[in-house]
């Protein structure tokens, strides 16, 4: 149950949510105990992790937030992901060496003091992010800074960039002690791990994959796109990263699959008529399209099966006459618009003319007699 009042929710929703790609169903239920049962996987701002020990068995549930072990001095502040088995699990897929990258420890549930003093850093850091692209800038470095993410203990600042070149960024880190009065770290990131960082819309509607649910970027290349039958635009396949779209890999197991009963699609099909050649295919309909080579204008569909039995006669030294036996014949359906507006008038928007009313003559009564001289009429209609 979450508080309504309270500030620390506000910032952790800022900075970042817990985007695993692994979730543990059982994580309402005891796991029996064992050497990986005080593993710890803790997030923090954006998608990055690591993994702790909980040396003192802490008695902690996903969710929480603790203090950690920082990566050379003090402590910092995360949310905890995953603990146990799972975690074991996430060390080996990730092949980290522990023998020469120790895990950490998990000092302690976050206490209000500490809280406290990460709220404050983190407010800070959009102001800091801004005086540091400044600094940059009169720098005259080329460089991109992204962003900068402050440790729980607000004793060090990690300023994310992108260079397409070395930079010597030696004085620059002078100039952010100076400035900011922290330890600096300058970290350099690809486009990928940017477009992450700062988020945004794709355009299938969505939010950016990299930056709710992904945590690693398997490398995509333009086979994935042909896979799919897909145009070659970088404009169209290419993410707001500048490189190829991740989700081309999503479905391209299922498209590889389906296309293992598709025939060699370089195979020319031999007619006595002419021969043919392939233009496209279709995937789910199981559909290739070929041209007759004599007579380009005439598109041929076939299906799987008899694209199989041609080239299967061809092997043979048989020819068909034609391919007009093979041909799939497309029925056509009448169209018919009857249901196209339901029951209503198509004419029901059109302006309705106003009925036109006579208009009475001038010295006359309304039952049609003339008015005498003074306007009245002799009222013989009364009677």
């Amino acid at each position: 149950m979450g508080c309504s009042n309270c500030s620390t929710c506000e910032v952790s929703e800022n900075r970042g949510s817990a985007n695993s790609t692994v979730f543990d169903w059982l994580y309402q239920i005891d796991a029996p105990k064992s050497e990986n049962s005080n593993l710890v996987e803790v997030q923090f701002k954006g998608d990055r992790k690591d993994f702790y020990v909980n040396s003192e068995d802490i008695d902690i549930s996903s969710g929480d937030w603790v203090a950690v072990q920082g990566e050379k001095s003090g402590h910092d502040i995360g949310k905890v992901t995953m603990k146990g088995e799972l975690v074991a699990l996430q060390i080996k897929r990730k092949s980290r060496d522990v023998e020469k990258e120790p895990i950490r420890k998990l000092f302690r549930v976050a206490s209000e003091n500490d809280m406290q003093k990460w709220n404050d850093a983190v407010a800070n850091e959009d102001d800091i992010l801004v005086k540091a692209k400044r600094i940059i800038e009169d720098s005259k470095l080329e460089m991109k800074l992204t962003d900068v993410e402050f440790q729980g203990d607000n004793s060090k600042a990690t300023f994310y960039y992108t260079a397409e070149k070395r930079v010597d960024f030696r004085e620059l880190i002078r100039e952010y002690s100076r400035n900011f009065g922290v330890r600096v770290e300058m970290r350099q990131i690809g486009v990928r791990q940017e477009a992450a960082k700062i988020g945004g819309i794709g355009s299938c509607g969505r939010e950016l994959c990299c930056s709710t649910w992904m945590t690693d970027f398997p490398s995509v290349s333009t086979n994935a796109a042909r896979y799919q039958q897909l145009s070659i635009n970088p404009q169209k396949i290419s993410g707001q990263c500048g490189r190829l779209k991740c989700c081309l890999n999503f479905e391209l197991d299922g498209y590889t699959e389906a296309l293992k009963d598709f025939p060699s699609t370089k195979v020319q099909l031999k007619s006595k008529k002419g021969n043919a050649k392939f233009v496209k295919l279709d995937v789910f309909k199981g559909i290739l399209f070929y041209f007759n080579m004599d007579n380009p204008g005439d598109l041929l569909e076939l299906s799987i099966e008899n694209v199989n039995k041609i080239i299967a006669l061809n092997k043979k030294g048989e020819i068909p006459a034609s391919f007009e036996s093979f041909v799939i014949e497309i029925e056509q359906k009448e169209v018919s618009f009857e249901d196209a507006m339901g029951q209503d008038n198509i004419g029901r928007f059109d302006k309705k003319k106003k009925p036109k009313f006579k208009k009475k003559k001038k010295g006359n009564c309304h039952c049609g007699k003339t008015k005498n001289p003074n306007g009245n009429c002799d009222g013989s209609h009364r009677n």
